[in-house]
């Protein structure tokens, strides 16, 4: 009398969906967890600046479309933009570079603002120009 198993198998197979489902748990958790931990955990003195350093310091110059100059609140006429932009950036440091911004109307031409442009850079300071409707 032979005796046959009926469930051979040399193969045999774990089940591992439990063991990813546990796996993406802790994988959440701890993501979870180093969000949420201070990273500030060494304190460490840095050095600060001294209350003497300059902040780069900016001119603002405007024109409208009735072609009217504004620097800050104060209406001039474009032949005195020179020396109103002289009296108004800071002289003496060559370190810091004063800058111009530029404040348009849609209306104005380029050429109108190019010329702002050219007096700001004559006077050392860089420029920037922003043209709104």
């Amino acid at each position: 009398m032979s005796i046959r198993k009926r469930f051979k198998s040399d193969d045999t197979e774990l089940d591992t969906g439990p063991l990813n489902d546990i796996l993406f748990i802790l994988m959440f958790f701890f993501l979870i967890i180093s969000t949420m931990a201070n990273p500030n955990v060494i304190r460490v003195s840095n050095p600060r600046a001294s209350s003497e350093s300059k902040a780069k310091q900016s001119v603002i110059v405007s024109i409208n479309k009735e072609k009217e100059l504004f620097v800050g609140q104060e209406k001039i006429i474009f032949d005195s933009l020179e020396p109103v932009l002289r009296s108004r950036l800071p002289v003496g440091d060559s370190l810091i570079k004063p800058a111009v911004v530029i404040n348009a109307d849609s209306l104005v031409s380029w050429g109108d603002i190019v010329k702002i442009m050219e007096v700001a850079k004559k006077l050392g300071a860089t420029t920037s120009a922003s043209v709104k409707n």
